[in-house]
Parts: C-alpha cells; structure tokens; sequence
C-alpha cells in the first residue's frame, strides 16, 4: 500500500486549496456583492460549518462503510461544490456552495487518515501524519494562487476544472484496496472523551482553526485596505505556506523522537507574541512578517493534535475513523468561531481586540501545560510524554 500515503497527501492538499482558495478572493467579492465584515467573515465560515456538519456523519462513514466509500462521498461533495462555485452569482448561492465543500472535507479528512493510520506503525505515526499535513499546508499555499488566478481569469474555468480533478481522484481511490469497516461503540466514544491525549487533540485543533480563521479573514481585508491586490496577498499566504510545508514533517519527527509538549509549548509562546503584534495593525512591512510567523506558530499545532487524537482513539478503543470525524467537527468549531466572531468584533471595535483574544487564548492554554507541568499531573490535557 505504499500508493496509499501518496493518495492521502493529494487529496489533503487539494481539500486544503480548495479551502484557501477564498482567501485572496474575498475582496474581490466584497466589492463584487458588497459585502461587510460580517458577511465577509460568515462567508470564510460556511466551508467550516459544513465541516462541523458532515464531522459525525463522515466519521460514521469511515467506520461503518469503509475509508474508500468515506473518500469517494467526500470527493463527489467536493465536485459539486466546485461548480456551485463556478457558477455562483450572489452571497447565498456562494454560502452554499462553501456549506457543501466543507462537509466534502469531513468525509475526505475522516476516510482519508482513518485508512492511513489503519497501515502505519505507532512509532511512525508523527512521521506519517506530519508528512500528509505538510501537504495539507502546501495545499494552502496553492489555494490563494487558484483563488488569484480565478479573480484575474474567472472564476468559472478555474473551478469547473476543479470538479475534473474530483473524478481524477476517486478514480484513484477506487484502485486501492479498502480498509477494514468497524462498528463504532458508545463506550468507547465516552472512554475517549474521558482521555486526556484525545480530549487535548481536539482542543489544540479547535485552538489552531480559530486562530486561522480570525487571520483568513482579517489579514487580507487590512492589506486590501492598504492598497494590496488579490495577487499580492495571494503571494503572502504562499509564502507562508512554503514555511509551513517544509515545517510540518518536522514536527512529525520530532514529536516521534522528543514526545508532544515540545512543538506545543513552543507554538504557543510564539503565537502569543506575533498576534499580540498583528493587534497594532501596523503597516504593511510590519504587517507582512508578523502574518507569516502567525501562520507557523498557528500551523505547527495541527500534527501534534492529530497524533493526541489518534493515540487517545487506540487507548480509548475508539475506531480511527470516528475519532477523525470528531477532530472534524473541532477544528470546525474553531474555524466557524473565528471568522465569524473576528468579523463581527472587527467591525464594532476594530481588528485589534480579535487579535488580542486570539492571543490571550494562546497565553492562557500555555500557562495551563506549564502548570499541569510543574505539578506532574498524570491527567494533563495533554500529555507530558
């Protein structure tokens, strides 16, 4: 099966540009179809309110049916979702479209690390995981560059030739061998919420997605009202994302060699410092920086909350597949809070008082690890070792 790794990586990065395609679009629809922060923001979080929507369902899906039939549902949402986007002509028809990619997403992300993790050893697991986000993130350093060719070029050729590439990838997927269905189990639902490593995987997820998404919405309206381009800011994310491509295996290997506290405390630290900076809303060459360390420190606390939710899942006796629909449905949380909130606070108060509770939130969650540190709790939200 060694097709398989290389089968979840595409289709993590195609889910992921898919998602960040809206980024260095969004001002673009703004002017088109006049949009407020508020509706700005509640169009960045459609895609993870659909999320939160299929995450039970896709996880159901990956256990009862099969990771293969879980993929293959996910990637016909994801084709349909993609025209709707093509042809959409005004904020309902794109909320909609939004609503169904990312329930799309719930199913591929469930079927797709359920059927990974049913091939990879333990001692690997960060590796393995770490490897598919770092193609995850390099989808979204791809998607601001689709979304800004689809402002310069239309947005109907672009995304027409996206649904193509869904019936490419089920295709594919309809080639490899499917895993194991499992019947999923209350008690060990319960069991893994009680767990201290799967219950601290989806917070850190949640954490992770709310702070992106108050960056997704809020980073490329203040560089558009600087002046700057879809291009432009298109170019920042990629930036960004070619760091955090080559950061994510990184992390993997080193949660494998030196355990999760690590990468988390120190993501942690930094995130609290440069969303305290981006709160001043300096200019541009100030600005710039302060978005790419952002997206880093944010970025780095994905794969160690993968492996807490995978290993919390085995502890727990809890089918993979379940244990991915439920970080589905915690990073949507996240991801539906934070651009929905930071629209809405930004437009009352102003961008920087989004910012400043994005890095209390991170200031916050580090001083609780160090205390549950200090007192060697075995019960710590995540774990020491």
């Amino acid at each position: 099966m060694r097709r398989l790794p290389v089968l979840v990586a595409v289709l993590v990065l195609v889910d992921t540009m898919l998602y960040a395609a809206l980024t260095p679009l969004l001002p673009h629809f703004a002017h088109e179809f006049a949009l407020s922060k508020t509706r700005a923001g509640v169009l960045v979080a459609a895609y993870a309110a659909g999320a939160l929507l299929g995450g039970l369902p896709g996880g159901l899906a990956a256990a009862r049916l099969g990771a293969k039939r879980s993929v293959l549902a996910g990637l016909t949402l994801m084709g349909l979702s993609s025209l709707g986007f093509a042809f959409a002509g005004g904020f309902w028809a794109l909320f909609a479209a939004r609503l169904i990619q990312g329930g799309g997403s719930a199913f591929t992300w469930a079927g797709a690390f359920a059927w990974l993790l049913g091939t990879a050893p333990r001692e690997r697991r960060g590796e393995m995981i770490g490897t598919a986000m770092g193609a995850a993130v390099f989808g979204a350093m791809l998607g601001p560059a689709i979304g800004a060719a689809a402002a310069i070029a239309g947005r109907a050729p672009v995304f027409v030739a996206l649904s193509g590439l869904a019936l490419v990838l089920a295709a594919w997927a309809l080639r490899l061998e499917d895993s194991a269905a499992q019947q999923p189990s209350l008690s060990a639902l319960v069991r893994a919420l009680r767990n201290g490593e799967f219950a601290g995987g989806l917070f850190l997820m949640a954490l992770a997605s709310l702070l992106f998404g108050i960056l997704g919405v809020l980073g490329p309206l203040h560089l558009a009202a600087a002046g700057w381009g879809a291009a432009a800011i298109g170019a920042v994310w990629l930036a960004g994302g070619a760091l955090e491509t080559l950061q994510a295996p990184l992390v993997g290997r080193l949660i494998d060699a030196r355990g999760r506290l690590l990468p988390i405390r120190a993501s942690l630290a930094l995130a609290t410092a440069v969303t305290v900076g981006l709160a001043f809303g300096a200019r541009p060459l100030a600005y710039v920086p302060l978005l790419v360390l952002a997206s880093l420190s944010y970025g780095a606390l994905f794969t160690p909350a993968f492996v807490l939710i995978a290993d919390g899942s085995e502890t727990a006796g809890l089918a993979q597949g379940m244990g991915f629909g439920l970080m589905n449905a915690a990073w949507a949380l996240g991801a539906v809070a934070g651009p929905g909130a930071a629209g809405a606070i930004a437009a009352a108060s102003g961008d920087w008082l989004s910012f400043a509770l994005g890095a209390f939130a991170c200031f916050a969650t580090l001083l609780a690890l160090l205390y549950r540190a200090r007192v060697g709790a075995s019960s710590a939200v995540v774990p020491l070792s």
